[in-house]
């Protein structure tokens, strides 16, 4: 394994020495922990920075009002400290922050180490939180540009998918082919990889939620699922008749077809010719004739599936002006 150094770690390293030397240069006590909060709090996305970040304030806020009660009460005392925790830890699970138990604790010790609840020491600590988790946004800002990856995931995504048609094609033709079929695998993991880098993506917008990467392979996703279930049905297959040939003529053409433009109301055309081409032809004279037929009919069915999923994703992308 290679050594490498990340974006993440850069803005973490640079993140925790700025806390730092902002925390020093004010003059505050445990200045190291300023550091500590910014690196808890830098997150791999924008909007999980955000929440992350409110977390540990408001956790923090409940960590000091809770500790500086009962330190005043109850003594600073170690068993007080852990009466402290035992109280503390439910209610920040309870109100869902729990992102902030390890900042707050770092707080409570301040003031158990200090012994003395001033109104200097909560300043100190809520300057603290400040610096810290304001450094940790700061940071934050800077996230490097997925496109050119989903960009990629798509260009390889679009490129097995001609494979796959083209395979089908050859195998309706000849009842046989050498493909070994490595593309299913390496489609499942593209399209894997591919929609979480777009969630990703997404989660580094704040006001966005969703965007044409996600929606593109969303889309992917629920052809490759009709592809695999076309599979079985080409594979049985062995005999080549005339709707045969026609069939793999449209595969071959949908599979030369692949790529994000929306293309679907001629293949749906074609579909739809093929279906009034096949009604016209003399019925089958035999059982294994009528079977092929059959599955070609299916295969037909399911083509027209893939293609549909295509324009109602593609149309709902449209209206969200992607």
């Amino acid at each position: 394994m290679s050594f490498r150094i990340g974006y993440r770690t850069l803005k973490t390293a640079v993140g925790a020495g700025l806390a730092v030397a902002i925390a020093q240069w004010l003059q505050l006590d445990f200045y190291g922990s300023a550091a500590i909060i910014t690196i808890l709090c830098i997150s791999v996305t924008r909007r999980d920075s955000l929440k992350v970040s409110w977390a540990r304030i408001v956790s923090c806020m409940i960590g000091m009002a809770i500790s500086g009660l009962l330190f005043e009460i109850m003594g600073y005392e170690p068993w007080t400290l852990a009466i402290i925790i035992v109280l503390f830890i439910p209610i920040v699970v309870m109100l869902k922050m729990n992102a902030g138990i390890a900042t707050s604790s770092v707080i409570i010790l301040h003031l158990y180490t200090v012994a003395d609840m001033s109104v200097s020491l909560i300043i100190n600590e809520l300057l603290l939180i400040v610096i810290g988790v304001g450094v940790a946004l700061l940071m934050n800002l800077y996230m490097p540009n997925s496109d050119k990856a989903l960009r990629v995931y798509q260009k390889d995504i679009e490129e097995h998918f001609k494979t796959i048609l083209h395979e089908l094609s050859i195998y309706l033709r000849h009842g046989e082919s050498k493909w070994e079929g490595s593309e299913i695998s390496e489609t499942v993991d593209l399209l894997q990889k591919g929609q979480s880098l777009a969630i990703r993506n997404i989660q580094n917008h704040i006001l966005r939620y969703d965007d044409q990467y996600y929606y593109y392979f969303r889309m992917r996703e629920k052809q490759f699922e009709i592809l695999e279930r076309l599979m079985p049905y080409v594979s049985q297959i062995h005999e080549t008749v005339i709707q045969s040939e026609t069939v793999a003529d449209f595969l071959d053409e949908l599979s030369n077809a692949v790529s994000p433009a929306n293309r679907v109301p001629y293949f749906l055309e074609r579909l739809r010719q093929m279906k009034d081409g096949f009604k016209e032809m003399p019925l089958p004279e035999t059982r294994e004739e009528f079977e092929i037929r059959s599955s070609l009919l299916y295969i037909l069915h399911e083509l027209e599936e893939y293609l549909q999923i295509k324009d109602r994703l593609w149309n709902h992308a449209d209206k969200k002006k992607l």
